[in-house]
């Protein structure tokens, strides 16, 4: 369970700590207020850009002449000492994330060694009907949550990628060795993010068959791999596709075309077909499977922004237990206190006010 949370120039809060805080953790105020820059906070002591991607001087909050910081204790499954996670940025390299763990510096990925996030925003709401990139990190983000490598890879695959179409637009043919030394790191960075890609999407459709069907939508997924669904079938389109390439002066094929299908399983229709509260339920249902997955052999933390208010009172409580027998520390926003009055008197309790913090 994380604790003594603090965030430092992050935002709108100058300097907010969290004490004392519990399973369940409620932060209420007004649209504006802070909440979801705690969350975000919070979802930065992972691999990865946070819940909102925002580039690090964005973070930094506005006339500070000094970096962000965001600090937790974690206490450690088997009761041992408390464990200190620390990320920061400094004025002289704002756009560099640096992390520490009980005081030495490591990266970013050793933070998924302890910790297991998922998260869900209304940002998120579009998903099923929004291009399939926000997709592709969608899932991205989850088999990152379950592997702290799988963001290591994404982002050499994406590397050598926009490598490649370089050479591809360029004027003058590329030389074949050239592409062969790219395409080789394509291969062995692409064919990794497939499998991981793969086995996600089987693990959660294991974990989602044995939710109930109600009051959330049950998805069915399905990983459709982009032309390639293996390292060697990666390999040989690559190299098959280098005159079709270059006429289309990008490549055609691999991961960066994966798409998630998602289906509402008892219907059959297409998510992206589906009503606004099916969408939203399906979206609850993978989060919380996901959660439950996420969380074997570490910490698992639920931030769940503005989700309880934007349920019926059925499902709200639904989710409230299901929570509950997730075994994560959960956090979550609204603008009142109203929709958690079941689980408030086991909650910690703080109203955000223009980036102050106060407990209730």
């Amino acid at each position: 369970m994380l604790d003594r949370i603090s965030l430092t120039h992050f935002r709108n809060h100058s300097a907010t700590e969290l004490t004392g805080t519990a399973r369940f953790n409620l932060l209420v105020g007004e649209n504006g207020a802070g909440k979801t820059n705690v969350l975000e906070a919070i979802s930065l002591l992972s691999p990865g850009r946070g819940l909102r991607r925002a580039p690090l001087a964005e973070i930094v909050q506005h006339n500070s002449t000094d970096g962000f910081g965001v600090g937790a204790s974690l206490s450690a499954l088997n009761d041992s000492d408390p464990v200190r996670l620390a990320t920061y940025s400094e004025s002289q390299q704002p756009g560099r994330r640096k992390v520490r763990i009980n005081g030495a510096e490591a990266t970013a990925t050793a933070l998924g060694e302890w910790l297991a996030l998922t998260w869900l925003t209304p940002a998120m709401d579009g998903l099923f009907t929004g291009p399939a990139a926000d997709r592709r990190r969608f899932v991205d983000r989850m088999a990152l949550a379950l592997d702290p490598a799988h963001a290591v890879h994404a982002a050499r695959y994406e590397g050598a990628l926009r490598e490649r179409n370089r050479l591809l637009s360029d004027d003058r043919p590329p030389e074949s060795a050239w592409l062969d030394a790219i395409e080789a790191q394509m291969v062995e960075h692409g064919g990794r993010l497939i499998a991981g890609r793969a086995a996600l999407v089987e693990t959660l459709m294991a974990r989602i068959a044995h939710m109930p069907s109600e009051p959330f939508a049950r998805p069915a997924l399905t990983y459709a791999p982009g032309g390639a669904d293996n390292a060697e079938a990666l390999s040989q389109a690559l190299f098959d596709g280098r005159q079709r390439d270059r006429s289309a002066q990008r490549t055609l094929v691999g991961p960066h075309r994966d798409e998630l299908e998602v289906v509402h399983a008892a219907k059959r229709v297409a998510a992206a077909q589906s009503s606004t509260g099916e969408q939203k339920a399906m979206l609850v249902a993978i989060t919380l499977a996901h959660a439950a997955l996420a969380a074997q052999g570490r910490t698992g933390l639920l931030l769940l922004d503005e989700v309880a208010a934007h349920l019926d009172p059925l499902r709200r409580a639904a989710l409230f237990d299901q929570l509950e027998a997730s075994g994560a520390q959960v956090w979550m926003t609204g603008t009142e206190i109203a929709p958690f009055d079941s689980i408030a008197d086991r909650a910690a309790v703080w109203r955000v006010t223009g980036g102050q913090v106060d407990r209730l």
